[in-house]
């Protein structure tokens, strides 16, 4: 019950602190998820950090990965122009440059998982203004497009809800034991059934999406969600760790919470890009 209840309580600030930072403006979006970005990388580079000849440059790649967030918050809401990306492309180099000096005993694994971070969160977290934003029209944008950014979430705590339930009372068929034990078919299967009637109430807060739309979109997160959960269950099983940290009590590190969201934010993304736009 003690657990129950520091999970509870961690869940329900990590929500709160979720809402204010999309709905209340632009700025509020831009600091809160660039933060995540920050804390997400952090975890992720000290995982990775001194395992297998590995030495990475932990800030200077966490830097970088927060700099390209910024850089497309302020080309997509700010209108910047494309150079706002040049010091994210000078970043790049530095990493190659910076291992000619660094005289480490792998520099080949030193790149490949300084690029692996970028692209597995800071990337997807950075396509997050692009959901958010549209060109010429950023302030009405965010007021009709934050119930996307809302949504997503939304979907993905119905599913770990509805996965949890179902899988604890029916669940039988393991869905990838090798690297999940204990999720199972039938707790997948729920929690798409949560997350789709989630759609059918978000439904009649955004009436310009349609039903199928909406419910489309549920379905998308929850397939690709459940990919990047057990992605970082792979992960850390490789590494022969629990939790990507402790900073959530009741709930790991912020790459553990974030894990599912990293996945589905593609998914997202193309899903407004092509079917919603």
């Amino acid at each position: 019950m003690k657990v129950f209840l520091i999970r509870t309580t961690t869940g329900i600030i990590y929500a709160a602190v979720l809402l204010v930072g999309i709905l209340v403006s632009p700025y509020t979006f831009a600091a809160l998820f660039s933060v995540i970005t920050g804390l997400c990388l952090w975890e992720f580079y000290g995982l990775v950090n001194n395992k297998n000849q590995v030495a990475l440059p932990r800030l200077f790649n966490v830097l970088g990965g927060m700099y390209l967030f910024v850089a497309t918050f302020l080309f997509s809401y700010e209108g910047f122009g494309f150079s706002i990306f040049l010091p994210y492309f000078g970043y790049l180099m530095l990493v190659f440059i910076l291992e000619l000096y660094r005289r480490k005993e792998n520099p080949l694994l030193n790149l490949a998982y300084s690029f692996l971070g970028q692209v597995y969160i800071a990337l997807p977290i950075a396509l997050l203004n692009r959901v958010a934003f549209l060109p010429n029209s950023a302030e009405e944008v965010l007021y009709n497009k934050n119930l996307i950014l809302l949504a997503l979430f939304i979907f993905i705590w119905a599913n770990d809800t509805g996965a949890y339930l179902v899988g604890m009372s029916i669940g039988k068929r393991r869905l990838f034991e090798r690297v999940s034990p204990k999720k199972s078919w039938e707790g997948f299967f729920g929690g798409m059934t949560f997350a789709i009637l989630s759609a059918l109430v978000i439904v009649y807060f955004n009436p310009e999406i349609r039903h199928i739309q909406w419910v489309g979109l549920s379905i998308l997160v929850v397939i690709f969600a459940t990919f990047g959960d057990l992605s970082e269950s792979l992960m850390k099983r490789t590494l022969n760790v629990k939790d990507s940290g402790n900073a959530l009590p009741g709930h790991g590190g912020f790459l553990d919470r974030f894990d599912s969201m990293l996945f589905a934010i593609y998914a997202l993304f193309f899903y407004t890009e092509v079917v919603l736009r």
